[in-house]
């Protein structure tokens, strides 16, 4: 099913975990084409400076600050973003962490943690803005989960489980908001120069800058494709890893992390 395209005429851009990474890069993407962004995370300093980085561009980027992780906090955040700039057309659904793992074979605070944002964070921004767009009969939300959700990686299961989860969200939601005129889509960006990846300590094939990404993902908002993901030659080969049976999957797995044995592997991408 077609839909409808979504740009600037139409309302704002609304992007969640925008203080830093990914988030401020395709605000800041957004905003050079036209868009009005209000920009939202925890920090309202950060969103702040933000907001002065966009001076002079086509479009603007306004700070409304919350925490996805706040049962309450983004169905007012939306709620304050709409009476203030109008509908929100376009959501890009960011926030993520990857907290590194603590002692212990099974480290439940941090499934706790990383689910409450990369997950329930997700949904609840979801909720918030879906049912306003299905009102109006046309929307765009875009949820950014990774590559690291395709399969079981060493030392992510935190994180990529959170990742895997939000894909399976999407692809269930996809039918659903199909239905109502909303455009949903999954963004699964490979490795990405960030604070997040910087610490990583093993090999990350195919990294892309900030601005690259920015640029593939607000690309990807114009197409009619459900999954925005990059770099191919990465994507390529988590998709065909997805593919294999167990014990040919466990055994490359147990080869590549043999290989680079001693550094930390948190997995994050």
């Amino acid at each position: 099913m077609t839909m409808p395209r979504i740009g600037p005429q139409d309302g704002v851009a609304w992007v969640t975990g925008a203080s830093s990474g990914i988030g401020a890069a395709v605000a800041l993407e957004l905003a050079r084409r036209g868009w009005t962004v209000a920009a939202t995370a925890r920090r309202l300093d950060k969103l702040e400076t933000l907001a002065l980085s966009a001076d002079g561009l086509p479009g603007r980027i306004v700070a409304h600050c919350g925490d996805v992780a706040d049962p309450m906090a983004m169905a007012a955040v939306v709620e304050g973003i709409e009476s203030v700039h109008g509908p929100i057309a376009l959501a890009f659904l960011n926030a993520g962490i990857a907290p590194r793992n603590g002692p212990g074979l099974i480290d439940v605070a941090a499934f706790e943690q990383v689910f409450a944002v990369n997950l329930i964070g997700v949904v609840r921004g979801a909720a918030a803005v879906a049912e306003r767009m299905a009102a109006r009969g046309k929307g765009q939300i875009a949820v950014n989960a990774s590559l690291a959700g395709y399969r079981g990686l060493p030392g992510a299961a935190a994180y990529g489980a959170s990742k895997a989860a939000a894909i399976h969200l999407c692809e269930a939601l996809q039918f659903d908001c199909e239905r109502q005129g909303i455009r949903l889509q999954l963004v699964n960006p490979g490795f990405v120069d960030t604070a997040m990846t910087q610490r990583n300590s093993f090999p990350m094939p195919f990294m892309v800058s900030l601005e690259e990404a920015a640029a593939r993902i607000v690309d990807g908002f114009a197409r009619d494709r459900f999954e925005i993901v990059f770099p191919r030659r990465l994507a390529w080969l988590m998709k065909g890893m997805r593919l294999l049976p167990y014990p040919a999957y466990f055994w490359a797995m147990r080869k590549l992390a043999g290989e680079h044995r001693g550094g930390r592997r948190d997995g994050a991408v």
